[in-house]
């Protein structure tokens, strides 16, 4: 009995696959009273179930992943910051330690 070659893996771009995939199927289990309220909410806004679920999930995602890397300061709290990141370093021994080892690449 012969088995069929091994299909190479190729290597995939994710964000060109996604702009371009069709639409896949997501299944969740959910309570009543939250898929009422989930309904109530999107009929409100003349949306589906669907569109306002991905429109919220999306929006959220992005939430998410902006507040890891995004932060924003009034005037007063943005200067406090660029003051603190401009101040001297206070004295601290075990740094100057660390900093005055040579690294363990350059260690013969």
């Amino acid at each position: 009995m012969s088995t069929p070659a091994a299909t190479p893996r190729v290597k995939r771009n994710r964000k060109a696959e996604a702009s371009s995939a069709k639409a896949e199927p997501l299944s969740l289990r959910i309570d009543p009273q939250t898929r009422l309220l989930i309904d109530r909410a999107a009929d409100a806004l003349g949306q589906t179930r669907t569109e306002f679920m991905l429109a919220t999930a999306r929006d959220r995602a992005a939430q998410v992943l902006l507040s890891q890397r995004l932060f924003v300061l009034n005037d007063t709290d943005w200067a406090d910051f660029a003051n603190a990141l401009d101040a001297p370093v206070p004295s601290n021994s075990k740094l100057k330690g660390l900093l005055a080892r040579k690294p363990l690449w350059d260690r013969s």
